[in-house]
C-alpha cells in the first residue's frame, strides 16, 4: 500500500469498476455500468466512512433485494483468507464496503450475517460490522464469541476483543460494556494467553479501554494476570496500563514496579525561550538518585498545549525508561516540534512542560510560542 495516499481515495472510479467487475462475474445480472455511475458522481466531497456507504447502498441498489440471497452473491467475492496475521487494511480494501451492507442491512438477519462476519474477517475485518449486533442480540452473540475464543484463525479470535472493544476508534460505542465491563472481561479472560501477538494486542487495547471508566477492574485483574505470567501476558498488561501510566495513577504504577520516585532534578531548562510555530524546543535536565538503592524510574514529559480560549491542555510524552544505580544522575534531553499536524492545532501564548517521573510531576518551566507570521 502506497503511503502517500490517503484512504478514502482508495475509493474511487476504479475501485467501482473493480467491485462490480468482480461481482458480475459471479452474478452476471449485476449491472456494473449502472452501477459505477451511481457511485462515482457521489464521491469527491466525501471522506472514508461517507464513501464506504455509498458503496454499500449501491450494492443494495443492484444486487438481489432479499438480504440472504445477496450476501450469498457477496461471499463467493471474499477472495483467499489472509495469510499474515496483519493486513486488514493493506491487502484488500474492497471488502471494506462488503463488510458495511452486512452492518446496514443484515442487521434482522442474524444468522446469515454471522456467517458473514466470520468469513469477511479472516479477509478483512467485521470489528465494526459485529457491533449493532452485539447491541441487538447480546445472549445470541456472547456464547458465540466465547466458542471463536478458541478458533483456528488469528482473526477471528482478535475480532472477539476487538470487536467487542467499548471504545474501538472510527466506531461506535458499545455503552453497555462501558457500564459493565463484565461480559467482555470474561472473554478477554481466554485471549489472555493467545499466541498470537496480534490478538493479544488487541485484549490490551480492549483493557486501556475499559480502564477509562473501571480503572479499578483493569487493575485488579491485571494483578490477577501477573501471577505466573507468560511473556506474552506481561506484555499485555504493561500496554493496558499505559494511559493509567501516563495519568500518574499510583496503583498502576505500582503494579509495574515503580513507586515514589526519590530524586532530585536538576538543570531544568527549556530552549530556545521564544519559537514561532513550525519551530522546535529542546528540553533538558538531569535526576539525581538520593536513596544508596537503585530505582527503576519512568520518565515522560508534559506538554501544556495552549487551547483557543487560551487556557492550557496537558499531553503526556513518553520519554525513556531507566534504572538508575543508587547516588547517581542521568542527563536527559528531548527535542520536542510544532509542525502543523493533522491531530492537532496549536495556537499562540506561553506554553508549559513538566517533567513527571513514576507518575509525579516534578518541576514545570514555560516558554512562548508565537505565531509564525508575527
Amino acid at each position: 500500500m502506497s503511503e502517500s495516499i490517503a484512504f478514502k481515495d482508495y475509493f474511487d472510479e476504479a475501485m467501482a469498476w473493480r467491485m462490480g467487475q468482480t461481482i458480475h462475474a459471479v452474478y452476471p445480472s449485476f449491472d456494473t455500468a449502472a452501477f459505477v455511475a451511481q457511485v462515482v458522481p457521489q464521491l469527491p466531497p466525501l471522506e472514508l466512512k461517507a464513501r464506504v456507504a455509498v458503496f454499500a447502498e449501491a450494492l443494495r441498489d443492484f444486487l438481489p433485494p432479499d438480504y440472504p440471497t445477496a450476501i450469498h452473491i457477496l461471499l463467493q467475492i471474499l477472495g483467499d483468507e489472509l495469510e499474515k496475521a496483519e493486513g486488514m487494511f493493506v491487502d484488500d480494501w474492497l471488502l471494506m464496503p462488503v463488510a458495511y451492507f452486512v452492518e446496514a442491512c443484515g442487521l434482522d438477519h442474524f444468522e446469515e450475517s454471522l456467517t458473514a462476519m466470520y468469513e469477511i474477517t479472516k479477509r478483512h475485518t467485521s470489528e465494526f460490522t459485529i457491533r449493532p449486533f452485539l447491541l441487538r442480540y447480546p445472549d445470541q452473540l456472547l456464547p458465540i464469541l466465547h466458542e471463536w475464543t478458541n478458533d483456528p484463525s488469528p482473526h477471528v479470535r482478535r475480532l472477539v476483543s476487538e470487536g467487542t472493544r467499548p471504545r474501538l476508534p472510527w466506531a461506535m460505542q458499545l455503552r453497555p460494556f462501558m457500564e459493565d465491563p463484565t461480559p467482555t472481561l470474561t472473554l478477554l479472560e481466554k485471549l489472555k494467553d493467545d499466541p498470537s501477538q496480534y490478538v493479544r494486542r488487541s485484549v490490551a487495547n480492549h483493557l486501556n479501554d475499559i480502564a477509562k471508566e473501571h480503572p479499578q477492574r483493569v487493575i485488579d485483574t491485571c494483578r490477577r494476570w501477573q501471577i505466573n505470567a507468560s511473556q506474552g501476558t506481561t506484555w499485555i498488561i504493561g500496554h493496558a496500563l499505559r494511559t493509567l501510566i501516563k495519568n500518574g495513577h499510583p496503583a498502576a504504577l505500582a503494579l509495574l514496579g515503580y513507586g515514589p520516585p526519590q530524586v532530585r532534578l536538576a538543570q531544568l531548562a527549556v530552549t530556545p525561550a521564544e519559537i514561532a510555530m513550525g519551530e522546535s524546543v529542546t528540553l533538558a535536565f538531569a535526576l539525581h538518585n538520593e536513596t544508596a538503592e537503585p530505582q527503576d524510574l519512568l520518565i515522560d514529559y508534559i506538554i501544556h498545549h495552549v487551547k483557543a480560549n487560551g487556557q492550557t491542555s496537558p499531553k503526556v510524552f513518553k520519554l525513556t525508561t531507566r534504572t538508575l544505580p543508587g547516588g547517581e544522575s542521568v542527563e536527559i534531553q528531548k527535542n520536542h516540534s510544532f509542525k502543523p499536524v493533522t491531530t492537532r492545532r496549536y495556537y499562540p501564548g506561553e506554553h508549559g512542560v513538566s517533567v513527571q517521573v513514576n507518575g509525579r510531576i516534578l518541576a514545570t518551566i514555560t516558554f512562548m510560542l508565537r505565531d509564525s507570521s508575527a
